[in-house]
């Protein structure tokens, strides 16, 4: 193992806050491996990149001697964390938790050493729980503590609902942290409420209270909001090597400093954008897929728009069954079903305004266009981004 001095410097490196420093140090002199958390619910079959931002950090714990913890939370997974959300989740059903869980942890060790990771399902305690157990755990917590949390609030303040099995949420993450005994709870920014919870509940179990340790939220495509599959603006580890490399592509110059730091832990190289952003799609599609497969991206990459040889490209295809036929709508159609992107109308005027929409090799001037599509044609939809009708 490093020094303690020095695997806390190592550790720093890219998250967003710890609380404290002090702790975390202090635990790292204990001179045993700690117990590391990741709490995940797999709502989804699917990983995002900007989940991979806290699981590479459990990574980091897990190369210097640490024990990584994974929790599935497949009795949470069924209330679906309110964190940051506007409004409640649709409820899932175990059966579709488990299933969605399968396919996560096949990702999630795509970033963690399998057989260096202690994988729990947080079913193995909840399920036991008799309803007065229950009862006394949420005794515990006061309606006046979860009001604190700004997206109850807000709810609240709009009219909004806030149901009452929401609120066991992060009673529930607590309690996942006392059953394992965690001394370190990893979690994106909008965790701190549930990971403080957990320290509380520690605490009264007369248990060592865990470090709070927050990575930052990696924003999406569109550059505003955070990665998220529900805002369509999110690029899966599962994803066909061309559409990752497709998606990485083309976030904003603005933002590639930040995918470099919280993706790669490096600083964004003194080259060109355009290089810099084929050598972060590379890189990311090699993680996930294969080196073989990165060359393959790239090279098709460099057909489609280096070239312009558009024809030949293997370009993702779009069925325009049920859509507006004016250019406008096709637009957005194409945006949604070949790369996961939410275009907004006024984002579709834009482009044909730009002069970027280009159908078989010509023009799309006219915003009130109703093109002839046939089955082959290309649609150039802005200068990284091209669909094949299908």
């Amino acid at each position: 193992m490093e020094s303690p001095e020095k695997q806390l410097e190592l550790l720093k490196r890219g998250a967003s806050q710890i609380n404290s420093e002090a702790e975390l140090l202090a635990k790292l002199r204990l001179g045993r491996p700690l117990n590391v958390k990741l709490g995940v619910d797999p709502t989804a079959p699917d990983i995002h990149l900007g989940f991979t931002v806290a699981l590479q950090k459990l990574r980091q714990f897990q190369d210097l001697g640490h024990q990584a913890i994974l929790i599935i939370g497949d009795f949470t997974a069924m209330i679906g964390d309110p964190s940051g959300r506007s409004k409640t989740r649709p409820q899932l059903t175990h059966d579709q938790v488990m299933s969605n869980a399968k396919s996560f942890q096949q990702q999630a060790f795509k970033i963690l050493d399998s057989a260096r990771t202690r994988t729990v399902f947080n079913g193995e305690w909840f399920e036991m729980m008799t309803f007065e157990q229950v009862m006394k755990l949420n005794g515990r917590v006061t309606l006046q503590q979860m009001l604190q949390r700004e997206d109850f609030k807000s709810r609240i303040e709009r009219g909004e609902p806030v149901h009452l099995h929401e609120i066991q949420y992060p009673i529930m993450q607590g309690w996942d942290s006392v059953m394992i005994k965690a001394d370190v709870e990893l979690g994106g920014t909008d965790q701190l409420f549930n990971i403080l919870v957990g320290r509380d509940l520690q605490r009264e179990e007369n248990q060592p209270e865990q470090v709070v340790f927050l990575m930052p939220l990696l924003e999406g495509l569109d550059g505003v909001q955070k990665m998220s599959k529900s805002l369509g603006n999110y690029v899966g580890v599962s994803e066909p090597p061309s559409e990752m490399f497709g998606k990485l592509m083309s976030i904003s110059d603005e933002l590639m400093a930040r995918y470099y730091l919280l993706l790669l832990g490096e600083e964004l190289p003194d080259i060109h954008p355009m290089d810099a952003k084929k050598q972060l799609g590379f890189r990311i599609v090699e993680r996930y897929h294969s080196t073989a497969a990165a060359e393959g991206a790239l090279a098709d990459f460099n057909t489609r728009f280096s070239k312009r040889d558009l024809n030949q490209a293997d370009l993702p295809i779009v069925q325009m069954a049920g859509v507006e036929p004016d250019i406008v709508s096709v637009i957005v159609a194409s945006f949604f079903q070949a790369f996961q992107v939410q275009k907004s109308r006024g984002d579709a005027r834009r482009l044909v305004e730009q002069g970027s929409v280009q159908l078989r090799g010509e023009k799309v001037a006219e915003l009130k266009a109703i093109p002839a599509l046939n089955a082959g044609d290309v649609l150039r939809l802005d200068k990284k981004h091209a669909v094949r009708i299908g």
